[in-house]
């Protein structure tokens, strides 16, 4: 390849959504690319997606209609767009907001070091309570995930759980503002980007004080995906593909590939109701899974260990093994 052939790797132009964790995401891609490429030019580009433009919508009535959108396209769809029409050099996700099947011009090249991958129930204000178990008979838990809704009714078939839209904000105000919930869940991640993660037991919310408990991941299973940052690009792009390369964590990488190959073998999408562990130790990886269905109480399940550099190989035993 002659000079002239070579791609410009002197700027990239990041798009993200513009919710404040999407930025708070996209400002820690821009940190790791600045800090691998010194002089590195990195643009952002705020696109909204159909997910944000209609917060009135429960995630399982954007499948419904004359155009439905499947899977948590709706998070996702118009960056792809964008990334199509070269508006941006790559997209910042929520891993855990990508549906499993991308389509083949379109890959994740890069995935930011994993944050705390557990989930956290969050309890109203002054209402004494701290841990799921000492939830009144019949409580009310708000959350949009049937992942987590299923996992609860299986943990507390007495609890009442409806759906929630809004961002991180916006769902933890709704706690304090009406007596309608006792609590909501959210990813351990997501608080932690936004500068209040719980310690020791409290979550501090614009000057109120939450009880909040995180659960054992081994106990209440995370999403596919939940804590890592993806980064996706059109694999044809060669200066996306160069620039990123130096900033993918590969641990975090190799695991969220298990995952999702998971839940591709089930041709299950984001919000199908999966729970799945992973980590690695040397060069194990090791993986449990559960997976709800509509036709039995308890969950599948499924426990898995193998080379941690062959991640769909093993993804495929934690898929054969559910029982």
């Amino acid at each position: 390849m002659t000079d002239s052939e070579k791609p410009d790797l002197s700027s990239l132009i990041l798009g993200t959504r513009g919710s404040e964790l999407a930025l708070a995401q996209a400002t820690m891609t821009t940190a790791a690319l600045e800090a691998a490429h010194p002089g590195l030019a990195v643009e952002r580009n705020i696109i909204r997606t159909m997910g944000d433009k209609r917060p009135d919508l429960k995630l399982s009535e954007f499948s419904q209609g004359e155009n439905p959108v499947l899977d948590k396209g709706i998070f996702t769809k118009e960056l792809e767009i964008a990334l199509d029409a070269r508006e941006i050099d790559a997209a910042v996700h929520s891993l855990k907001d990508v549906p499993t099947e991308l389509e083949e011009r379109f890959r994740i090249t890069a995935v930011l070091p994993r944050a705390p991958i557990e989930d956290v129930l969050i309890f109203r204000p002054a209402s004494g309570v701290t841990a799921l178990e000492a939830l009144k008979e019949g409580a009310v838990v708000a959350t949009s995930s049937v992942r987590r809704r299923r996992q609860l009714e299986w943990l507390r078939p007495d609890l009442r759980v409806v759906d929630i839209r809004g961002n991180v904000p916006t769902r933890i105000r709704k706690l304090s503002e009406s007596e309608e919930f006792d609590a909501t869940m959210l990813a351990v991640a997501g608080l932690g980007r936004l500068g209040f993660a719980p310690v020791e037991g409290v979550l501090e919310f614009e000057g109120v004080p939450y009880a909040a408990e995180i659960l054992e991941m081994k106990r209440f299973l995370p999403a596919a995906g939940q804590g890592a940052v993806g980064i996706e690009i059109l694999g044809a792009n060669e200066k996306a593909a160069t620039l990123l390369a130096a900033i993918d964590h590969r641990e975090t990488h190799l695991r969220v590939i298990l995952e999702r190959e998971f839940l591709h073998l089930l041709q299950a999408g984001c919000q199908t109701p999966v729970g799945i562990w992973t980590e690695i130790e040397g060069n194990r990886l090791r993986a449990s899974a559960l997976v709800f269905t509509d036709d039995r109480k308890e969950p599948l399940r499924s426990e898995a260990e193998g080379d941690a550099n062959d991640p769909r190989a093993l993804a495929a035993t934690l898929r054969n093994r559910l029982s």
